[in-house]
């Protein structure tokens, strides 16, 4: 049992080690998507705004988002900003605010998308009812938005936590690096632990992004059928 490293796995102190780096893991992604959600809202009805220079600036910042990878922007923040103005950031704090960072630009591209996509129609049907604007946005475009926007934003809470793996590159100990730990700390008695550990981890990946996931798709289902 040992050569195999499921040893490993059966030692309740590793386990719970595990369990408390997914809590880590879980926790800054939650966090992360929970501000993301309240930003991008904001951001995504600024973005629907006909001024050229929001228009541009909010583009510019969607593209550098999307364009930048997520670990070169954990690395900026987390050993670039601390140099250059030297701040103290932890590891969990440098990747809430690039979560958060990330997160806000593709929420908001995701309201923008939701709101544009009402039809003109549903603005003057609401206005010839007598209604105000606080009004048609209240009973009319944001239910609507709602629903197509609900499923997308599930689905950007599950891009988040897988991408949450990254922030082992900068000294989190996170499921990721807890793994990563107790593979070294068995290497000699346990070669191949890693196989056993890492399937673990994906495991445990597994139960918190699967039911997200699973959600998502029932939601769009419901609301498309």
């Amino acid at each position: 049992m040992q050569d195999l490293g499921i040893s490993i796995l059966l030692d309740s102190r590793n386990m719970l080690r595990l369990l408390e780096g997914l809590w880590i893991t879980v926790r800054i992604a939650f966090l992360s998507v929970a501000i993301s959600m309240v930003l991008g809202i904001v951001l995504g009805m600024i973005m629907t705004l006909k001024n050229p220079i929001i228009k541009a600036l909010t583009r510019i910042y969607l593209e550098a988002v999307r364009i930048m990878p997520q670990l070169v922007l954990l690395f900026l923040v987390y050993f670039g900003l601390t140099k250059a103005f030297n701040v103290h950031l932890s590891g969990e704090l440098s990747a809430i605010i690039v979560f958060v960072f990330w997160g806000t630009a593709e929420m908001g591209d995701l309201v923008r998308g939701a709101l544009i996509s009402i039809p003109k129609h549903q603005y003057e049907s609401g206005r010839a009812l007598g209604l105000t604007s606080a009004q048609i946005y209240q009973h009319i475009i944001i239910p609507q938005t709602f629903r197509r926007l609900l499923p997308l934003a599930i689905n950007l809470t599950t891009r988040m936590v897988k991408t949450t793996s990254l922030i082992v590159m900068i000294g989190v100990v996170e499921v990721l690096k807890v793994g990563q730990q107790i593979i070294e700390a068995n290497r000699y008695t346990a070669p191949s632990a890693a196989l056993w550990v890492y399937g673990a981890i994906f495991f445990l990946y597994f139960l918190v992004c699967f039911p997200i996931s699973r959600l998502a798709g029932r939601l769009e289902k419901r609301w498309q059928g």
